[in-house]
């Protein structure tokens, strides 16, 4: 892999500048011959404060942080794609193409608005940019190093800058915009943000088991995401037939694994939601999300059960004489455990009085009947 510095001027970055983020064609400068922000990538983040900065910073001759673009090769158009710097230089060329105003020298304006000898200081201003080549591992391996300044990127903004292809472009269309179709049909189910690629790379991750780079390798030329999509749909509605009561607590469940593991187990839906209303009045129950798995495969472990303080295991040791009353032997403290007499799934309540100590050997026994 090769990465050089090199410099490039506001002049000659704004120059071809595009936006047809409108139409869907993504963001284009120097020239045209820079991939600002492709098709469908994430939009601007930067709120007026930041944007402002960025030119303010420019203004003062004060450097900004590096920029990164991976060169394509001679022949590709866009030559170049930018991996790291998006919101600075959307900020830059946003600004001279007129798009906003700003207090410069305690005057409210805009480029135009500036004098010849404002405008040059500014076209100027001489960017640092590191220009990587290589092979696609290289470049996410390179970037991942590196990607420590501005809007900081998420590792599947960090694979859509290198994967990108039809299939990406098709796949964006449907899940990283704001309001996308994905967004309008799960958006009480999933968590985080589309336009930061947190529902593409969710549901990438389930469909493939959790290696999202192997699966969008074997996809990037693909000409749609039809597959995906298709998918996503399936859990999706496999979700609401079977949980047909919406809950806060829904966002964020794993719910492609659940459905790989739980699609064709036959159950009841006013069972399920019946069941779920009464564990979420549960108070020993701490992970609330966890309710959904264990209504389907009953393991209590997902459930984060309320467990006896360290005051209360003390409190039952020194009455106990450390002597297991299972076994009949002593045990040191950290040998034993607080163990609930009458179980959680039996009524039992985690109060003093359902509580005994355990050794390791005992307390596992009982776990197993």
């Amino acid at each position: 892999m090769k990465i050089e510095l090199t410099q490039v001027t506001i002049r000659e970055l704004v120059e071809g500048y595009e936006d047809l983020s409108a139409s869907e064609e993504g963001i284009v400068g120097y020239g045209r011959q820079l991939n600002i922000r492709p098709k469908y990538q994430r939009e601007f983040v930067y709120d007026a404060k930041k944007r402002n900065a960025v030119i303010d910073t420019v203004w003062k001759g004060f450097p900004l942080n590096v920029m990164y673009w991976v060169d394509n090769g001679e022949g590709s158009s866009p030559r170049y794609e930018l991996l790291d710097g998006q919101q600075r230089t959307i900020s830059i060329c946003q600004f001279v193409w007129g798009e906003f105003m700003m207090v410069i020298d305690g005057t409210l304006t805009n480029f135009e608005g500036l004098t010849p000898g404002q405008k040059q200081r500014i076209l100027d201003y001489p960017l640092q940019v590191y220009v990587c080549t290589g092979s696609e591992e290289e470049q996410l391996a390179w970037f991942r190093v590196i990607n420590i300044a501005g809007e900081r990127l998420t590792d599947q903004e960090l694979r859509n800058a290198i994967y990108n292809g039809p299939w990406l472009t098709s796949a964006k269309r449907r899940f990283s915009k704001s309001g996308c179709v994905a967004y309008q049909m799960g958006s009480d189910y999933m968590s985080g943000s589309p336009i930061r690629q947190a529902y593409l790379e969710t549901v990438i991750g389930w469909i493939s088991g959790g290696d999202i780079d192997a699966y969008m390798v074997a996809h990037r030329f693909d000409p749609d995401c039809d597959e995906l999509w298709q998918y996503y749909q399936d859990v999706i509605h496999w979700v609401q037939t079977h949980f047909t009561e919406k809950n806060p607590k829904m966002k964020g469940v794993q719910w492609g694994e659940m459905y790989a593991k739980h699609r064709d187990d036959p159950f009841k839906e006013s069972e399920l939601r019946q069941r779920v209303r009464e564990l979420m009045m549960d108070g020993e129950v701490g992970n609330k999300a966890g309710i959904y798995w264990y209504v389907l495969d009953g393991d209590e472990h997902h459930l984060q059960l309320r467990q006896f303080d360290e005051k209360t295991r003390l409190q039952f040791y020194t009455r106990q004489k450390g002597i297991c009353p299972a076994c009949g032997k002593h045990f040191e403290l950290k040998d034993m455990h607080a163990d609930h007499i009458i179980p959680w799934a039996k009524g039992g309540r985690t109060v003093a009085d359902n509580c005994q100590l355990l050794c390791r050997t005992c307390n596992q026994r009982k776990r197993d009947k």
